[in-house]
């Protein structure tokens, strides 16, 4: 089984007779202690399949649209489509990249707030007409370059506004909302729908109520100007616990029955994101450096730090960082403290220490404290939950490049996914699913990893 890179077709492992993930990562690891040492996804494809139920489950009336700069990787995006899931895309990658996976263009929204004409025109080009739009200049542009373009306005929601002070930048309020529908009557430009900005876990289910309730402000607006609006996106925001997704169904819909009844023909969309990949990924990643810090009380800079003052902290350098793998740190995401290859001495005293990227860069601080034995060079850690914000272009230095992923699906998940209707000869066209042969001594690995 190869890794995957730029190639459209990928190899997904099945897992057979009790081989787990952790198995498949030691694999992967021993490999690895020929060659130069790189950091490294396993995707558990199984997963995104139990999130797409489980939504279904909870969310039946909202359909998904997955944003693909939460990852972009190959198996995530071809699975996500035989799922029937819709796309949101923020340049020409990513609609090339969906588009490649045969999804049509009806369920693709080009959502770039910013975008680059020649990107508009390409949307043009390609049948992609569902674009978003917050702001004047923006929809001269897409008139100028896109006139057959249907548009989401995008609205600022009460939890954009809290998130940080950038987001306030995005999002057309509404005092603003009539003077943006009256320019694109006048541009000939039409506008279909509301698109609300919740990018973070939402905690308060009141924001989407507040978020539907503004959308009806601007439905209003609309149909008065002489638009027939057809189009809710409700936004992100999921955090994935089943009791989070009825709270936010149930308010939801209750509002929905009463501001878009059945007879109105409107959609509702969902952004879900790393609700789908969060917990799909594990990256492990290899110690390449370390330094020891002797804490002095004086220097402390909280005076009830849990930490023995006598005792050493370690700053461990890994081969990812924040401008890699670890971007999701860039998005105000919780990283969650590693675990130890399962090779790995994790008895005896543990330390407060410090996870690094390898840039030196002061901002490349993965993790500020967190507990673990003294480590060595060359030792790996593994991240579960780090499929989200984790796929991307580098960020950092010019040799850095994306670890390869390595596909898995237990042999209980495959036969699931049939049962839903997927397969790999009707539907999984860039798919090919090949036994995993693990060897238990590590003597004889089944997969390679590629240069």
């Amino acid at each position: 089984m190869k890794g995957i890179s730029d190639e459209p077709h990928f190899s997904v492992g099945l897992l057979e007779g009790g081989t787990s993930l952790c198995d498949v990562i030691d694999n992967h690891i021993y490999e690895q202690t020929w060659s130069e040492k790189k950091a490294f996804f396993v995707a558990d494809l199984g997963v995104i399949m139990r999130q797409h139920v489980r939504w279904r489950t909870h969310m039946a009336q909202i359909r998904p649209f997955y944003p693909v700069r939460c990852n972009s990787s190959p198996g995530v995006i071809e699975v996500l489509a035989v799922l029937g899931t819709g796309f949101i895309c923020s340049n020409k990658f990513e609609l090339d990249l969906v588009q490649s996976h045969g999804i049509p263009c009806e369920d693709i929204i080009y959502s770039g707030v910013c975008k680059q004409v020649s990107q508009i025109k390409y949307a043009a080009k390609t049948g992609i007409d569902l674009l978003v739009c917050d702001n004047e200049t923006e929809l001269r542009k897409i008139s100028r370059s896109h006139p057959n373009a249907k548009l989401l306005l995008q609205v600022s929601t009460e939890a954009s506004i809290q998130d940080t002070d950038l987001s306030m930048s995005f999002g057309c309020s509404l005092k603003d909302c009539r003077h943006l529908l009256t320019s694109a009557k006048e541009l000939g430009v039409e506008v279909v729908g509301v698109r609300s900005l919740i990018s973070h876990e939402c905690k308060d289910v009141h924001v989407y109520t507040n978020t539907i309730s503004d959308a009806r402000c601007v439905f209003d607006m609309a149909e008065e100007i002489g638009f027939k609006m057809k189009i809710l996106d409700i936004g992100g925001g999921f955090g994935g616990s089943d009791t989070q997704l009825d709270l936010i169904n149930h308010a939801v819909m209750s509002m929905v029955d009463q501001y878009f009844p059945p007879l109105s023909g409107v959609t509702i969309i969902g952004e879900p994101g790393s609700y789908f990949v969060s917990s799909a990924l594990t990256l492990a990643v290899n110690i390449i450096s370390k330094e020891v810090v002797v804490q002095d009380c004086q220097d402390q800079a909280h005076a009830d730090d849990p930490y023995p003052s006598d005792e050493p902290e370690f700053q461990y350098y890994m081969n990812e960082g924040v401008y890699g793998c670890f971007a999701c740190k860039l998005t105000e995401m919780v990283i969650t403290a590693p675990n130890l290859q399962t090779n790995t001495c994790s008895k005896g005293p543990v330390f407060s220490s410090s996870l690094w990227g390898p840039s030196g860069d002061d901002l490349d601080l993965v993790m500020e404290h967190c507990l673990l034995p003294e480590l060595n060079i060359g030792d790996w850690l593994m991240f579960s939950h780090a499929g989200g914000y984790s796929l991307g272009q580098p960020l950092g230095t010019s040799d850095s490049s994306t670890p390869p992923v390595f596909y898995v699906v237990s042999s209980r998940d495959w036969f699931d996914m049939q049962d839903l209707g997927i397969t790999q000869e009707a539907t999984l066209k860039n798919f090919s699913l090949v036994p995993y042969f693990f060897n238990a001594c590590l003597t004889d690995a089944a997969l390679s990893i590629p240069a």
